[in-house]
């Protein structure tokens, strides 16, 4: 069984998107050629702060909810980011 990986990218104007994918590389290449999330659209290019494997797409989906109901300064914590 593949690995499902939890991603947190920073986008050009400084927010934050959570997404989840077996391959993060062609997930952020898609995201950065504008045919990625619709919310990260208009928003490249991105550039990714974090990352964590995950056993299943399951867990990764449930990784995902709990770290996009952080509040952003969690998120940014998380990123290993200030501020």
């Amino acid at each position: 069984m593949a690995a499902w990986f939890v991603y947190v990218v920073r986008c050009r104007d400084g927010t934050l998107y959570t997404g989840i994918s077996r391959d993060v590389d062609a997930r952020l290449a898609k995201h950065n050629q504008g045919r990625g999330a619709r919310y990260t659209r208009g928003r490249g290019p991105v550039a990714l702060v974090h990352q964590e494997r995950k056993r299943s797409h399951g867990a990764a989906l449930r990784r995902e909810a709990v770290i996009k109901a952080l509040p952003r300064h969690e998120k940014l914590r998380l990123a290993g980011a200030t501020g």
